[in-house]
């Protein structure tokens, strides 16, 4: 295989502080090399670098044995270099065509030509297996979809080294399929692709090499069916993980949450479930199954158009996030960034906004009795800042999902529901993650966790209820739980 690419002895600092020690970097002609390393291992510093948009202290690039200097990201497309972010960016009421050619558009005399773009987008859009009608606008696509034209977009600048941030972090196990279709497709025209994520068993079913890193530095590469799963987690968190699952023994106790005919028009219908103290009930089914809309309708914000939910055996008004809050619920939202933190803020602030009426006194903030409890829920989750007055966006993506947690904690809740609460966090944070979740359980918290990793439903739930199309189709035991049970279910096919 020929080698595309070397970074060598790449080193980066900020403020003073080095963030990439001489790190080196390969990647072969017509692979999937996946980059692999915790949240602040340095993945993100070392592909920003790549695509110009830092300079790097120390070390230099090649191209095909050729030195480059990219010095900005027109100048890596210039070169074949692309980058699909996480963070997906279309614009929602450009159609297809008009996306993947934005700010480059077949025009004469100024004037652009449609028809031109159109059969463009067309012919790129076929060579890649992808059947979607050019001038669908792009808020009528899913995530998957929207992933699908993205990766298409960078390919349309005859990229050779496509890299891939988390692409499959909100799509579900068919979309997954279908994205992994096009990898292997680019793959066999000998595109290289660098593949970065946190779902480790995804990593051993596409990726050909693997590079570790860790704290900045290069711990280890090579072909990954070389590498065992406990091997590779070892090299990226520096420790044995040996149980990733630790699995709490919680005593499981009376109802405190039920759920009775619960509806909303076009999204789910005729839920009904009962939630118990010291229980992990898991939420499982596909994407736009109707989960999160399920428990963001408990939680009051939708209002319901038929059934209750009761606490404790008193009925809770349908609508009211104020009502559901005074009655013990906290709910963790699946998008940490723009629904669970202020990112502008302080620790201090995300961890006590919820409490702080409850810390306060005739209206005035006590606020050493503020800094007390941020201080505690600091420590009790290991949350790792400089101190409390840091900047929440800042942190890493573990912390950050921590932080959420602690500002439900602080409130003392009897309910606690969790909307994918490890997206885009790594695999040591996930554990931590875990091990929190159970202790909630076993202190008598009763759970309510939504996850589309199959393996995070069946390692930590004692029951799961199982939703498709917006109905609840079937219920699994901890003993009935697998991943078979649970994709039978979840596809309809009970």
């Amino acid at each position: 295989m020929t080698r595309v690419l070397e970074m060598k002895g790449i080193v980066k600092s900020f403020s003073g502080q080095i963030v990439l020690h001489s790190v080196d970097f390969e990647v072969m002609e017509g692979e999937v090399h996946a980059l692999i390393g915790e949240n602040g291992a340095g993945k993100s510093t070392l592909m920003k670098i790549l695509m110009g948009e830092f300079p790097c202290d120390k070390g230099e690039i090649l191209l095909r044995s050729a030195p480059i200097g990219v010095v900005s990201p027109a100048a890596a497309l210039n070169l074949g270099i692309a980058m699909i972010h996480q963070e997906l960016s279309p614009v929602p009421d450009m159609n297809i065509a008009e996306n993947i050619f934005l700010g480059r558009e077949p025009n004469r005399f100024g004037v652009v030509n449609t028809r031109k773009q159109e059969n463009q987008t067309a012919e790129l859009l076929s060579s890649l297996g992808l059947g979607f009608d050019p001038r669908m606008k792009m808020r009528d696509l899913s995530v998957a979809a929207t992933q699908l034209v993205e990766t298409a977009k960078a390919i349309s600048y005859n990229s050779r080294i496509l890299i891939m941030d988390e692409p499959t972090s909100a799509i579900n196990e068919a979309e997954v399929r279908k994205l992994f279709d096009m990898i292997r497709l680019l793959r066999s025209r000998g595109v290289a692709v660098i593949y970065i994520s946190h779902k480790i068993d995804e990593l051993f079913e596409i990726a050909d090499r693997a590079t570790i890193l860790r704290d900045g530095r290069r711990v280890a590469g090579g072909q990954m069916k070389e590498l065992t799963r406990q091997q590779l987690i070892s090299l990226m968190v520096g420790r044995e993980l040996t149980e990733v699952f630790p699995k709490v023994n919680a005593t499981v106790g009376d109802v405190v949450m039920t759920v009775r005919g619960l509806t909303r028009r076009h999204e789910f219908r005729d839920v009904s479930f009962d939630l118990h103290a010291g229980e992990i009930l898991g939420i499982g089914g596909l994407m736009g199954a109707g989960r999160t809309e399920i428990v963001s309708t408990i939680f009051g914000e939708r209002r319901p158009d038929a059934g209750e939910v009761r606490v404790r055996g008193r009925a809770l008004a349908a609508g009211s996030t104020r009502e559901a809050v005074q009655r013990r619920i906290a709910f963790v939202p699946e998008d940490r960034k723009n629904l669970g933190l202020n990112l502008s803020g302080s620790v201090a602030d995300n961890l006590s906004i919820v409490v702080e009426g409850r810390l306060s006194n005739a209206g005035v903030v006590r606020k050493r009795t503020v800094e007390k409890a941020v201080d505690r829920m600091i420590a009790t989750l290991s949350i790792k800042v400089e101190s409390r007055n840091q900047r929440v966006g800042t942190l890493s993506g573990g912390n950050q999902q921590k932080v959420v947690l602690g500002k439900w904690l602080l409130s003392e809740p009897d309910v606690v529901i969790l909307d994918e609460p490890t997206r885009g966090i790594d695999v040591g944070a996930k554990a931590e993650i875990y091990r929190l979740i159970g202790q909630l359980a076993a202190s008598g918290k009763a759970v309510l966790m939504i996850s589309s990793e199959m393996p995070e439903i069946m390692g930590l739930c004692d029951r799961v209820i199982v939703l498709h199309g917006g109905a609840l189709i079937g219920e699994l035991s901890r003993a009935e739980l697998s991943q078979e049970n649970l994709m039978t279910l979840a596809s309809g096919m009970n």
